[in-house]
């Protein structure tokens, strides 16, 4: 596994298991992990081992987002059967997609900032495998969505429900409140296409898993959710797509939230108000 990643100033970060070097090192035109994210797509990433630069320890380095700035935010609603089943919702036929804004977005260890109580007060968080992508593209059939993915992040996803349960229309509004998603601090990139079935996902509340799954039980899976969006509209290079949740908590300040996917990474982040 390979990882790309920025740190909290901005410098652009290749690491594997054993560090990180700059990615300057790596591949000299890349000023960015943006200009990176094509080379993960199509597996060109060089080795770490091959870079001549000497490794930085991950615990030596303060992680910020691993993009200055991302592109379409895609939310998948309903992703696992059993979750539906406990909200007491049909089960989708299609992806039940929806967008979120920039400005919702939050770095590694957040924080989670939860609005005013007369805006909101039941707000839940939920851990969420995403899929970023690496190239721009068009109608792409399923068994070639590897070929446009970068790679993968745990991500942390909030909802307003008490909003969203007054009415399925106020979902946008429900989903967009600043740092209502908190991303992992790397970008994980496989070397070889992963066997994504076998991986749990799990939401962490205090230490305590308050939900989990495999992404097997996904009714669309992320190749499927990443093809379908793509006769959407096209997608380009930091379009990012979070595939959906096993089980939302609820969250007060002073809450700590954890989204951990296995073999992919973990994020969290405080509760404050």
């Amino acid at each position: 596994m390979k990882y790309l990643a920025r740190t909290t100033d901005g410098r652009p970060l290749l690491g594997d298991d054993d560090g990180f070097v700059p990615l300057s090192s790596a591949i000299p035109a890349a000023a960015s992990v943006r200009d990176a994210l094509p080379h993960a797509a199509r597996g060109t990433l060089p080795d770490v081992d091959d870079v001549p630069a000497d490794r930085i320890d991950r615990q030596h380095v303060r992680f910020g987002p691993p993009l200055e700035r991302f592109g379409k935010l895609w939310g998948i609603g309903l992703n696992y059967a059993e979750h539906a089943g406990d909200l007491d919702e049909q089960r989708p036929d299609e992806p039940a997609s929806f967008l979120k804004p920039s400005s919702a977005l939050a770095g590694p260890g957040g924080p989670i900032t939860l609005p005013p109580t007369d805006q909101t007060d039941g707000v839940t968080a939920e851990a969420e495998l995403a899929v970023l992508i690496g190239r721009e593209c068009r109608d792409v059939d399923e068994d070639a969505v590897d070929d446009v993915i970068a790679g993968y992040l745990p991500v942390i996803d909030m909802t307003a429900e008490d909003i969203l349960q007054r009415n399925p229309r106020f979902l946008t509004r429900a989903k967009s409140f600043d740092s209502f998603l908190v991303v992992g601090p790397t970008i994980a990139v496989p070397d070889e296409p992963p066997a994504l079935e076998d991986v749990t996902v799990r939401t962490v509340v205090n230490g305590t898993v308050t939900a989990e799954n495999e992404v097997r039980n996904m009714l669309f899976p992320p190749r499927e959710i990443v093809s379908f969006h793509s006769r959407v509209m096209t997608l380009q290079p930091g379009d990012l797509f979070s595939t959906g949740t096993p089980g939302a908590e609820p969250i007060e300040p002073g809450d700590r939230v954890r989204a951990t996917v296995e073999t992919i990474g973990a994020v969290d982040a405080p509760v404050v108000r």
